[in-house]
């Protein structure tokens, strides 16, 4: 079974799902993300980082990404542990100083 790991940025935290279908959005500029997948855990143990990620994403059909927040997308041969983690804490991501898109100023 192909599963894609999406590690992208959101509200200042870095997000890392699995998904199994990944794609160029229909709108220009976002990536489209489909069939999210989570871990089987048992009652016993519940992480509750994927718990959030599971409530968050729940009913969601598809999400479109912006391409900008997007920090890697791969094809693994399994799914891991889906995670929210904070910028600078266990991260090596930290976001540009400045934006990314000009904002007609720099005349």
């Amino acid at each position: 079974m192909r599963v894609f790991r999406v590690t992208f940025i959101n509200q200042g935290k870095v997000y890392e799902i699995y998904a199994k279908r990944v794609q160029q959005g229909e709108l220009y500029g976002f990536v489209q993300v489909e069939e999210l997948v989570f871990q089987q855990t048992s009652a016993m143990l519940v992480d509750p980082a994927e718990e959030k990620l599971k409530s968050e994403f729940q009913g969601v059909s598809r999400s479109l990404i912006p391409i900008h927040a997007v920090i890697r997308i791969d094809e693994v041969e399994k799914q891991g542990q889906s995670k929210i983690l904070e910028l600078g804490e266990k991260s090596n991501v930290a976001l540009f100083p400045t934006p990314l898109y000009p904002t007609g100023r720099d005349k």
